[in-house]
């Protein structure tokens, strides 16, 4: 892996052939398995200032999701939360683990506990940080664009690019630096981008953790709901009702953090989940 702080050179050398496409993938560290599983709409590189950190003490798996960042799904394959989910669990396969830790953001909370609860993959450990689980959990302009999905798929890529900027400006509490931000926006650029954006808009949906909601209740492991205490896009109420869902659950909040929890606060959050990790 590149140097984790370097915003332009953080790239996932790795490429594992899944049954939806091919995913961009890199593990670090020694120790107990970890996988770190991002949200929307970001990619792996929301993890860079996490990973050193925990990597220090494990075994890190980081990695895009299909449709985000270096990873690409095949023709035809929806980037929805339960293919993704598949997907997690080919990839624990493929990597041999038997019960990783897994840590999942935004949707990427939805993502691990439908590979735990629906997949059956066993795990040691679950980090949901300001996760998309409690529905409805779209926000208000994810719900006009999959109402609207082609006025935005035909406007202008300028235009389109300039809504999209500002929409991610909102996901951070402290205001991202211009490199910061541009590496977050590079891979919806231009036309080709700006159908990925809307493709995985279209694919996500509160129907993929409805069965997931269901079973919080059968969760034995410890878990860990991890918030920012300024998330404009899912409220900390959310994560209250969120811990108290599931039976072995605490929270923990995340101060001078919005909802890219690791961006805003990545020493914090690295803490938090080392303490819990161990």
């Amino acid at each position: 892996m590149t140097t984790p702080t370097k915003a332009a050179t953080w790239r996932l050398p790795h490429r594992v052939r899944v049954s939806g496409g091919e995913v961009a993938t890199d593990v670090v560290g020694q120790g107990p398995p970890v996988i770190l599983v991002h949200g929307t709409p970001a990619c792996s590189y929301l993890w860079r200032s996490v990973v050193p950190a925990l990597a220090s003490r494990n075994t890190v798996h980081v990695w895009d999701l299909l449709g985000y960042g270096d990873s690409h799904p095949d023709p035809g394959v929806a980037p929805s939360i339960a293919t993704q989910a598949r997907t997690l669990a080919e990839l624990v396969e493929h990597w041999g683990l038997d019960t990783p830790s897994l840590v999942g953001h935004d949707i990427g909370g939805g993502i691990v506990l439908r590979t735990h609860l629906i997949h059956q993959v066993p795990v040691r450990r679950l980090a949901l940080l300001d996760a998309a689980v409690l529905g409805p959990w779209n926000t208000a302009f994810t719900e006009h664009m999959q109402r609207h999905e082609d006025a935005y798929r035909s406007m202008p890529p300028h235009v389109f690019g300039d809504i999209i900027a500002a929409r991610l400006r909102t996901a951070t509490h402290r205001p991202m630096s211009g490199a910061v931000a541009s590496a977050y926006l590079a891979p919806w650029a231009g036309p080709t981008g700006q159908q990925r954006w809307v493709d995985q808009v279209a694919g996500v949906s509160f129907e993929d953790t409805r069965e997931v909601v269901t079973r919080l209740d059968r969760i034995t492991v410890p878990t860990l709901v991890l918030w920012g205490e300024r998330d404009q896009w899912l409220p900390p109420t959310t994560g209250d009702r969120l811990a108290a869902a599931i039976p072995a659950a605490r929270k923990v909040t995340v101060p001078g953090a919005g909802h890219f929890v690791a961006e805003d606060n990545p020493g914090d959050t690295a803490d938090a989940l080392l303490r819990f990790l161990d």
